[in-house]
């Protein structure tokens, strides 16, 4: 709740650039260009907000639990997480997938008895960041078939 606190002193969208962006998420050159938003990167929320600025507009605006779920900071460095569950212990290790991030993964692996790799499937078809030519689910691919560590 962080973030919603952190909005307390944010002015709500002016009229004028409220129907700015309306008349621009409206373009049919901007719809083509969003049509084809796996070519570049583009956060997969954009649509869910874009569709909605009537509402993100209001002067009452308060995020939902859903906008909240869909607003996305980029992971830089690990962020890990501890836990239990029916008496286990967890490490959850939330990693930056950059390619400056990865090398930092290793670190992550010591002591470890098993990985769950997720993927976001939005993210299935849109290119790397840093290399337009290589897809996200082919990175997926090459680093479960990376061999064991040691």
């Amino acid at each position: 709740m962080d973030v919603v606190a952190r909005m307390e002193d944010t002015e709500p969208f002016s009229e004028e650039l409220l129907s700015a962006m309306k008349r621009l998420w409206a373009d049919s050159g901007v719809q083509e260009c969003f049509a084809r938003s796996n070519e570049y990167q583009l956060n997969d929320s954009a649509k869910y907000f874009l569709d909605d600025l009537e509402r993100l507009g209001e002067a009452s605006y308060q995020p939902t639990e859903q906008d909240i779920l869909r607003t996305r900071v980029k992971t830089t460095g690990i962020v890990e997480v501890h836990f239990t569950f029916k008496n286990l212990n967890f490490k959850l290790f939330d990693v930056g997938g950059q390619r400056s991030e990865r090398k930092k993964w290793i670190h992550c692996f010591e002591d470890v008895t098993a990985i769950i790799f997720c993927v976001a499937m939005s993210e299935y078809d849109q290119v790397l960041h840093e290399d337009e030519t290589t897809h996200l689910s082919d990175l997926s691919n090459l680093l479960l078939q990376t061999p064991p560590l040691g």
